[in-house]
């Protein structure tokens, strides 16, 4: 991303990190606090209105470690967790994924998305997640645990299918280079 921070990054000339943050003000049942996990620039994420938290595991440990602080900060019975990569994720997101965590009696719900080989894969990071699974979540971290599948296959988890014919086939396109980032800016 050409040294910048991935979320500060513009997309259709705002950071992805604020694009994030306004699809959710859109969600059919709108989020009650956000908050923005980033390890550094946070001030520059602090300007765009919401609390920042570092992880607080040491050393990379990937999107776990996201999990981990907003579970510690969530004063909510659920958390949702979005990543600022894919902004163009379904705007009914959180509608189906609490809709399958109750209809489930699910620990935990998780979009899935087809992908570019046809198959419909689990994206991991969008996930609706019962704030109880913090023990669960601390102990695996604690044992070194990294893997976020080894982790949620340990608990009831409602897979949340968006492959329908009105889902955007685009929406969890994510952009991990400049160039994937101006494909989707051309979408």
């Amino acid at each position: 991303m050409g040294g910048i921070d991935k979320g500060l990054q513009n997309f259709r000339g705002l950071p992805l990190a604020l694009q994030t943050l306004m699809r959710l003000q859109l969600q059919s049942l709108p989020p009650q606090e956000v908050l923005i996990n980033a390890n550094r620039n946070l001030a520059a994420y602090e300007s765009l209105g919401a609390a920042v938290w570092p992880d607080t595991l040491d050393g990379f440990a990937g999107p776990l470690a996201g999990f981990l602080t907003g579970l510690e900060r969530c004063e909510t019975p659920l958390l949702l967790t979005v990543p600022c990569d894919t902004p163009l994720f379904p705007l009914d997101l959180i509608e189906r994924l609490h809709a399958a965590l109750i209809e489930q009696n699910a620990d935990l719900a998780m979009a899935a998305a087809r992908e570019e080989d046809g198959q419909v894969r689990p994206q991991p990071v969008f996930c609706l997640l019962r704030i109880e699974l913090l023990d669960s979540l601390v102990a695996f971290t604690q044992k070194g645990g990294r893997k976020i599948d080894a982790w949620t296959g340990q608990h009831r988890c409602a897979i949340v299918p968006f492959d329908q014919p009105q889902d955007a086939p685009e929406a969890f396109f994510n952009a991990n280079t400049l160039e994937e980032l101006q494909k989707l800016e051309s979408l």
